[in-house]
């Protein structure tokens, strides 16, 4: 995904109000071997941008003052507290060879043909919504799947049984902590038509 740039040189508090009066957003781009460089965006195209998953999870092209070929990653968005508005954005500059620590978004498929659902009633709760990885930037995958045609009632799924993309690792390895973190979970709510069933046949019996 692309996105426009332009280089700044006023800075303060001041200087940025003035900028956001004018539709323009203050931003930083850092990291690498340059210097961190103060830029600006075009408030609404950032915007829109951000709406986007796949921008927050993405290697990014950014075309500073007309030039294409820097290659950036989200970072951080500081959001004015109650109108739609981008007050801040902050950009980390990507090396090719060198891995880089980002969170990626789940992806949940097939919940709703799954036996949980279908045969038991049970809601599938996520209880995660993305994962924080390590990998080469030419890995970084926009989305993980998470499959949950296979889920019972009753039952979780477990990190550990999330398959990763090929050259993606978690930041926190399985094996290094001592919880399997839950992803997601399938419930039966109480007084559903699987609880009746059951009840009814604990009374036949």
């Amino acid at each position: 995904m692309k996105f426009n740039a332009t280089s700044r040189s006023d800075k303060g508090t001041s200087a940025s109000r003035r900028l956001r009066h004018a539709g323009r957003v203050p931003a930083i781009v850092y990291g690498g071997t340059a210097e961190a460089a103060s830029i600006e965006l075009d408030h609404n195209e950032i915007y829109h941008a951000l709406r986007k998953e796949s921008f927050h999870a993405s290697i990014l092209s950014m075309e500073l003052d007309g030039k294409s070929g820097q290659q950036v990653l989200l970072r951080a968005v500081q959001w004015h507290p109650y109108k739609q508005q981008v007050l801040h954005v902050d950009f980390q500059r990507v090396d090719a060879s060198q891995t880089l620590t980002t969170k990626v978004p789940f992806h949940f498929v097939n919940g709703d043909t799954s036996p949980a659902v279908k045969l038991s009633g049970a809601i599938i709760s996520h209880v995660l919504t993305d994962l924080e990885v390590v990998c080469l930037p030419a890995n970084l995958p926009p989305f993980i799947e998470v499959d949950l045609g296979g889920m019972l009632a009753e039952t979780v799924v477990h990190l550990s049984s999330v398959k990763l993309p090929k050259g993606v690792v978690a930041a926190t390895r399985i094996s290094d902590s001592d919880s399997d973190p839950v992803v997601a979970s399938a419930h039966v709510k109480a007084g559903s038509a699987a609880d009746v069933a059951a009840t009814d046949a604990d009374a036949a019996e």
